[in-house]
């Protein structure tokens, strides 16, 4: 963690769990946790990435996360992973794949399967932890977004809609975990520069679009997710819930 980065004291030794964690955004949210003293697991099916994470975690000397492989897509092992994790107070519903689609190609099966990777697993995460929260009298869940669906971006609609879901089951479930002190929030990321994007989908026009659509200048990085991440995770942010959370450099 920089040394110029805010330090949350309530994040010490905070049961955190971060779903698709082990690249991207997810890895620097687990590292950014990890940092702060919290005691972090974390679910993915990329089992290399994972371990070099923990490596680089326990380089640092920071408490190192717990990495367990799990499809989310099979809702039984997620709840598994859960159970075995045990309580936590913090969730990030980080994990999805936007994988490019034409609408003309798209039947029933890839449909299913683009809201189960995207959508349905931040519902049934949710669903797993919200009694341990109850049970501790406060909790935050952070779901994230997509300012993709808003900004009209085509090629995807089976991720944009998922995605535009999202916000919706944020409201909902803010309404109904809130007399339980539980806060339910969304977080929205522009195009965020990680190694993935930077390899499959950045071009110099895809550059430019940038350039033109932003209102800063600077590359928007997984750090900076990361960061809104830490604040809405912590007593910090006590009275916010309900909303949506847009970390896009102005684009949207």
């Amino acid at each position: 963690m920089p040394a110029d980065d805010a330090i949350y004291p309530s994040l010490r030794d905070r049961a955190v769990l971060v779903t698709g964690g082990a690249s991207g955004i997810g890895a620097s949210i687990v590292s950014h946790f990890a940092a702060q003293g919290a005691r972090v697991a974390f679910l993915d099916i990329a089992d290399d990435a994972a371990v070099a994470l923990c490596a680089r975690i326990a380089e640092a000397r920071h408490p190192v996360p717990r990495y367990i492989h799990c499809d989310l897509t099979d809702i039984e092992a997620l709840r598994a992973a859960i159970a075995e994790i045990g309580p936590v107070a913090v969730l990030v519903n980080n994990a999805a794949h936007d994988q490019r689609h034409a609408w003309q190609e798209v039947t029933p099966e890839y449909w299913d399967n683009r809201q189960a990777v995207n959508l349905r697993h931040q519902f049934f995460a949710i669903q797993a932890v919200a009694p341990g929260m109850i049970a501790q009298g406060f909790g935050s869940i952070l779901n994230f977004g997509s300012t993709s669906w808003r900004n009209a971006v085509g090629g995807m609609p089976g991720y944009t809609s998922a995605k535009a879901a999202v916000e919706g089951l944020t409201r909902g479930m803010a309404r109904d975990l809130g007399p339980h002190r539980i806060r339910v929030n969304s977080v929205i990321p522009g195009w965020v520069m990680t190694e993935r994007q930077l390899r499959l989908w950045v071009t110099a026009d895809s550059e430019a679009a940038i350039a033109s659509h932003q209102c800063l200048p600077d590359r928007l990085m997984p750090e900076d997710l990361a960061r809104m991440v830490l604040w809405l995770a912590a007593d910090d942010s006590r009275m916010c819930t309900a909303q949506c959370f847009v970390v896009d450099a102005g684009w949207s």
